[in-house]
């Protein structure tokens, strides 16, 4: 075991391929289908609003693809990103643990968004696109994609949603400052957006209505194509740099991870940390995969596993996965990025399978983790990545009230300078616990669609 406490590869240690786990499924996954003809997607079915070859890579049956030369020089601006030891943190808790963390908020853009946000941006500009329009919660999506469409030369019109657009201004000044125009969501800018102010004037938004603007506007404009986040399998395919990364700097530190934890929303930087653990897992590793989301959007805790739409106007296609239903708008809670209805269908599989775990908190316990964190290691951590400490946090207690060591990886998957906001609202007691009430659940999960 090594006794240092930051564990950095070089340049040439960034890794050359993204990991694919979609053939090594030891179940069938359910495939997608569409939304009218309830037949299973085919790739003909994404192309209005996505190139091929990114559609490719969505069913692709291919154990590894490699990262194109042009992605890899732009990672090289922050990859590979540090993992480093929490030894001040242990010590406050007076753990034998030892809690390491894989920290993705040293990218231009503070998280691990940009990672697939850039791919995305290079596959669309060689199929000869001009704009994107993604959506965006806490702005974490709507930064990187507008940082990466301004490096390849195209334009970006972000939808934010209104609760993160009032409560996170700098987010939209940065996604400005590199070119994008961002519009609050719902907005005034398309027919879906339109139809829900007329009906909810007050709407906070959601990521399923801005998922819808951003698909309408998409699909509406010949020159102009869709960016998804989070979710998607090509897009925790990009993200798998990560994990890659965490087994090599593991080796490093002379560890191997009791457990996995990521904060999930949609499921992109859980997926990217979690994923390339799977394969050693598919053959009998014991290690523990955690996923951690807030209680008051208890997807993957409170969810159904059922064929849902991934946005709220039907527009995307139906998708299996732990989903809360299509008109499920989550409350204002600041963990932006973590208010989303539905959750990725390969993460939903592994989940329904046993091959991962999931727990819930609310945002209070979560912003007293990051604050301990933040006093001891020293980062200020986004409010997403506060739920994986609390889950690091939690293990180690756990660890401790055991007597037993434990070797514990976690992601801190950004920054929250922009969100100081929120935690002037923890400080000043402002912030409140929420729990999403059953009846408020089943009311929402009663309307979804019918699938064989």
């Amino acid at each position: 075991m090594s006794h240092h406490s930051k564990f950095v590869l070089t340049d040439k240690q960034i890794p050359s391929v993204w990991l694919n786990v979609l053939p090594l499924l030891r179940e069938p996954m359910d495939m997608p289908v569409h939304p009218a003809t309830l037949k299973p997607l085919t790739p003909g079915d994404l192309a209005p609003i996505f190139p091929m070859s990114l559609i490719e890579q969505e069913f692709s049956p291919q154990k590894e693809i490699d990262i194109p030369g042009e992605v890899l020089d732009i990672y090289r601006l922050w990859r590979p990103t540090p993992l480093y030891r929490a030894r001040r943190l242990e010590q406050a808790l007076d753990t034998s643990a030892h809690i390491y963390y894989k920290y993705e908020g040293t990218s231009p853009a503070g998280s691990h968004k940009p990672n697939t946000a850039v791919a995305q941006a290079y596959y669309n500009k060689k199929a000869g696109i001009r704009r994107l329009t993604p959506e965006t919660g806490a702005g974490q999506w709507g930064s990187a994609l507008s940082l990466s469409c301004q490096l390849f030369g195209m334009d970006c019109t972000v939808y934010m949603v209104r609760c993160s657009y009032d409560q996170k201004p700098y987010r939209r000044m940065m996604m400005n400052t590199w070119g994008a125009e961002v519009f609050a969501s719902p907005s005034e800018h398309t027919h879906c957006g339109r139809a829900i102010r007329e009906r909810f004037p007050d709407s906070p938004g959601s990521l399923g209505i801005a998922i819808s603007e951003a698909v309408e506007d998409a699909a509406t404009h010949s020159d102009t194509n869709y960016s998804l986040g989070s979710v998607l399998n090509h897009v925790m395919l990009h993200q798998t740099v990560i994990g890659q990364e965490c087994l090599a700097q593991m080796e490093l530190a002379g560890e191997k991870p009791d457990v996995v934890i990521g904060c999930f929303g949609g499921g992109s930087n859980f997926g990217g940390l979690a994923l390339p653990f799977i394969p050693a897992k598919f053959n009998g590793d014991p290690v523990r995969l955690v996923a951690v989301e807030p209680s008051a959007c208890p997807t993957l805790t409170k969810g159904l596993y059922a064929y849902d739409y991934g946005d709220t106007a039907k527009l995307t296609p139906l998708m299996p996965m732990f989903t809360l239903g299509h008109d499920f708008v989550p409350p204002g809670i600041h963990a932006g990025g973590l208010r989303y209805h539905g959750a990725s269908p390969l993460a939903s599989h592994l989940l329904k399978h046993g091959w991962l775990e999931a727990r819930a908190y609310p945002q209070l316990p979560c912003f007293e983790a990051a604050l301990q964190f933040a006093r001891t290691e020293g980062i200020l951590p986004a409010p997403e990545s506060s739920h994986a400490i609390r889950g690091a946090i939690d293990e180690a207690l756990a660890a401790k009230a055991e007597g037993r060591s434990r070797v514990i990886l976690f992601g801190l998957s950004g920054h929250g300078h922009f969100d100081l906001a929120s935690y002037d609202a923890y400080l000043s007691g402002k912030l409140k616990d929420y729990e999403y009430p059953s009846e408020a659940i089943a009311e929402s999960l009663a309307s979804l669609p019918k699938v064989g």
